[in-house]
């Protein structure tokens, strides 16, 4: 028999690859309401009309989906107003990020994003062999663009900016980021990850897909998950200038975005209106939440997505058990804080109180 360390050997980038922690649901308990708040899910259900489009879509699961994305890039570049051919969809943006590195990263290569971010980020960059340069966040969890700029070396190829930033909520702005985007060599791909941007309210926003008309190298990577509440469904996209796009679909796996996710994209395109009546509901219930949070003391960054982070460092696990206990789950990031998603009134009271026990 052959020995374990004589067997098929995994690639060391690969071994050492972070595990993604996905927010838990909560348990069942008798008598005790329960909310999930750790995921940063819509708490809507779906929008009329969407179910419908995707019931409908599911009567042909025999049948392969559209691998063009045929009618969804149709959809988005009227949206849009881009062409398709800048268009790339994938099974979340996150395998769109994934696809978009593989294009354009190897052993060797660097990827500069701010830290902490989003936690797929390190596990994307790794599964390529690229180094991660993480840049801390500055001042009110921000990120430090001066910092960001002044990390690109010869070796870097890709640089990532999540505004709004999760898991932390403050958001980037246009003025800061095109100054941030005239130091970067035209040869560096950046990625505008804008996941969140239908519940940013500042008075600078960012519109990246109005930026990258006139920057080559600039990538915008949007989801159907968050405002859309297409979360389980899996469809996320980049615009791009033709030559990144296309590249980013060479490496896409076949047939990645299933028929019925395509088709409640779509829908969801077509009902927008009353997607953003639901959005300024979800803004203003995080507004309230945001207040009392500060009402009782604790300073919260400036929360632009469908969140809130709370500073805990070593605290942090014993939040996360008070509120479970008190029947809410929140997403721990251990000895940093935790971050918890806008969810209905009420859940977003029962985690209120248990704030109230942790402030000062």
């Amino acid at each position: 028999m052959t020995s374990a360390h004589n067997g098929p050997r995994v690639r060391p980038a690969i071994a050492s690859i972070p595990a993604y922690v996905p927010g838990r649901p909560p348990a069942p308990r008798p008598g005790v309401p329960t909310y999930k708040l750790s995921s940063n899910e819509n708490p809507y259900p779906p929008l009329p009309g969407v179910l419908e489009a995707a019931t409908a879509a599911a009567a042909t699961m025999n049948r392969y989906p559209d691998m063009g994305c045929t009618a969804l890039y149709a959809a988005l570049g009227e949206h849009l107003d881009v062409p398709a051919d800048n268009l790339a969809a994938g099974a979340g943006s996150v395998a769109v990020l994934y696809h978009l590195l593989q294009a354009y990263c190897e052993a060797g290569d660097e990827v500069v994003y701010a830290w902490r971010s989003f936690e797929a980020y390190p596990i994307a960059v790794a599964v390529t062999g690229a180094t991660s340069v993480q840049v801390p966040l500055g001042p009110e969890a921000r990120h430090d663009l001066d910092a960001m700029a002044e990390a690109i070396t010869d070796r870097t190829k890709v640089v990532i900016v999540c505004t709004p930033n999760n898991p932390t909520g403050p958001a980037v702005g246009r003025a800061e980021l095109e100054a941030f985007l005239d130091r970067v060599p035209p040869h560096v791909v950046v990625v505008v990850d804008e996941a969140y941007r239908e519940f940013v309210r500042i008075d600078d926003p960012v519109d990246a897909v109005a930026l990258y008309r006139d920057r080559p190298n600039l990538v915008v990577m949007r989801t159907f998950a968050k405002a859309y509440g297409l979360a389980g469904f899996r469809v996320g996209y980049l615009v791009a200038a033709q030559p990144i796009a296309s590249a980013v679909r060479a490496c896409s796996l076949p047939f990645g975005v299933s028929a019925v996710a395509q088709a409640a994209a779509v829908a969801s395109l077509e009902r927008e209106a009353d997607l953003l009546e639901r959005v300024d509901a979800l803004v203003a219930e995080r507004e309230r939440v945001v207040t009392a949070l500060r009402e009782q003391g604790w300073s919260v960054p400036d929360a632009q997505g469908n969140f809130v982070w709370l500073s805990l460092g070593d605290r942090t696990g014993e939040f996360a058990a008070a509120a479970e206990e008190a029947g809410v789950m929140v997403r721990p990031f251990a000895g940093e804080g935790a971050r918890v998603s806008i969810g209905d009134p009420a859940g977003n009271d029962v985690f209120l109180k248990v704030a109230a026990g942790f402030a000062g």
